[in-house]
């Protein structure tokens, strides 16, 4: 079948869905393929549940109101290539090794002040996540804010023929995914792909211009760059203004001052904050109405998120951790002018032949910064706590049960780890 067909059944249906278990009526199911599944084994029962049609792959699953294709991931990526194209709207593409999530959801209830705004939800961020974003944008939306992440070379050039952005913001770079990337180089390599597509398709980026790498790459790689901090031509300088639980800002822009306390935990953060406030002013939102957005703005998904319980005030920040975000939130954490803290940190995976290092580097920083109280969950930790006095845990579950028997009142405590290690499932008990 060809695109143009498949899309106008696509504009006729309500919508998409590649898991049948949440499939509504009306919907046209993708049978995409799993690591432990194959899609097309769930055609049918979507059919039931009432999808409208099943887009499969394996002739042996034909049945009717089934489209045989040749490859379902690819269909997908072409059909919300078509789907952007024929909505013609403006595209901004976020990546970046740290903050890339917080910083779209900044920027997209920033420029909702003045736009009709369509952002990636949660970290829908693969070449599943971004066709599935672009296909969910309504015809008159102004703008797509699409978060891109990577963790092999190539996968931020695939996403970039998938969504076409007009404009890019790479938030940093550092360390994450090593595994996948082999060194630090190719990590830069692969989110400056972003920058490469730019200039081939003379798009504009918006660049970080205290990052040092980015600043030596940008003019060697992009036409049109803006930076930061001299979004709409005039000065602007973002500022923390204290070290307290809530991270609060002071923003200054044609000359004037203006103090935003947000509800976002630590000074690690000030570099989303400034990247959104960047954003408005770039695209014309007035800067009240970004002090406004920001300030409004709940941080959720366990990311910078601060839970005060009658028990504990818990720093939950465990949708995710790689070295570079562990050393910044345990800096911000040592930073804060509280009594009785304590650090639940979980492993960090996809670190290769790294694993080890970067593991004891977050050990030597522990002892720097001295916590009340240390616990360690997981096999690296494990491994690198031996000896230390910290308490080490082989998985969330052991912490949990250690947690029940001894419960923890009073504490400030930071929760950071790899979502793989579900730590998750210790804040009711905290």
């Amino acid at each position: 079948m060809q695109i143009e067909k498949l899309y106008q059944i696509f504009r006729e249906s309500s919508g998409l869905s590649t898991d049948s278990r949440t499939l509504k009526p009306g919907q046209i199911f993708f049978a995409l393929w799993g690591d432990n599944y194959n899609g097309n084994e769930f055609a049918a029962n979507a059919l039931k549940q009432g999808a409208s049609w099943a887009v499969i792959d394996d002739p042996a699953y034909e049945t009717s109101n089934t489209i045989l294709v040749d490859d379902c991931l690819t269909v997908l990526q072409k059909l919300a290539l078509f789907h952007r194209r024929e909505i013609n709207t403006t595209v901004l593409a976020i990546t970046g090794t740290n903050g890339k999530t917080t910083s779209k959801d900044l920027a997209s209830i920033v420029l909702g002040k003045k736009y009709k705004i369509h952002a990636t939800k949660g970290n829908l961020n693969n070449q599943i996540g971004v066709p599935l974003t672009l296909l969910s944008a309504e015809p008159d939306t102004e703008i797509i804010l699409v978060e891109m992440g990577a963790s092999h070379q190539g996968e931020i050039r695939t996403l970039c023929h998938i969504a076409e952005p007009d404009y890019g913001i790479i938030t940093n770079t550092g360390c994450a995914h090593i595994e996948g990337f082999g060194s630090t180089e190719n990590i830069v390599k692969t989110k400056t792909e972003l920058y490469e597509y730019l200039k081939r398709n003379n798009g504009i980026a918006l660049y970080n211009d205290h990052d040092p790498v980015l600043k030596e790459k940008i003019y060697k790689m992009v036409n049109k760059a803006v930076p930061l901090s001299f979004p709409a031509g005039l000065p602007l300088t973002v500022t923390p203004e204290t070290t307290d639980l809530y991270l609060r800002v002071n923003v200054v822009y044609r000359n004037t001052s203006h103090i935003l306390a947000t509800n976002i935990f630590g000074n690690h953060n000030i570099e989303n904050v400034k990247i959104a406030v960047a954003t408005g002013l770039f695209f014309e939102v007035g800067i009240r109405d970004i002090a406004d957005a920001i300030i409004n703005y709940k941080p959720e998904n366990n990311r910078s998120q601060v839970r005060i319980s009658s028990r504990n005030t818990v720093i939950c920040d465990s949708y995710n951790a790689n070295p570079t975000s562990m050393r910044l939130v345990l800096r911000s954490f040592a930073a804060l002018s509280v009594p009785r803290k304590i650090c639940i940190l979980g492993d960090m995976h996809e670190l290769g032949e790294k694993s080890e290092e970067e593991h004891q580097r977050v050990i030597e920083l522990l002892r720097e910064i001295s916590p009340e109280k240390v616990f360690l969950v997981g096999p690296q930790f494990g491994k690198a706590g031996v000896n230390t006095g910290f308490t080490v845990f082989a998985d969330s579950k052991a912490l949990k049960e250690y947690i029940t028997k001894f419960p923890l009142k009073g504490y400030h405590i930071l929760v950071k780890g790899s979502r793989a290690m579900a730590l998750e499932a210790i804040y009711d008990l905290l």
